[in-house]
């Protein structure tokens, strides 16, 4: 009688807790998946940045100025570059996270919602 009582609370208890669950993976999936896109736009913009620092180092006289000069155009358009792959790949990391939640509540409601 009482393994019956602590099997159906066991049984109802993880049926009314799934949902939450399945938000915790959703969540530390989306929390993994942004963390890796900052560390590697991170990397990303400190090594241009650093090389930019090398670059104005090696700058000795008129002739290497005007060369340095020229260089920062395509660090320009580079950088902007960059900007912009990032802000796509931020876009589309929302965008699964918005139809992964859309999806969980829509199973959700359907699973409690009764027929």
């Amino acid at each position: 009688m009482y393994t019956d009582i602590f099997k159906v609370f066991n049984e109802q208890s993880e049926k009314s807790l799934a949902p939450y669950a399945k938000f915790n993976k959703l969540m530390t999936k989306n929390v993994e998946t942004l963390t890796d896109l900052q560390l590697n736009a991170m990397r990303a913009y400190s090594e241009l940045g650093l090389s930019q620092m090398k670059a104005a180092a090696e700058v000795k006289d008129v002739s290497s100025l005007a060369a340095f000069n020229t260089q920062q155009l395509s660090t320009l358009t580079r950088l902007s570059q960059q900007m912009m792959d990032d802000s796509t790949k931020l876009q589309q990391v929302a965008k699964e996270f918005k139809q992964d939640i859309e999806e969980l509540t829509s199973d959700t409601l359907k699973a409690n919602t009764p027929a």
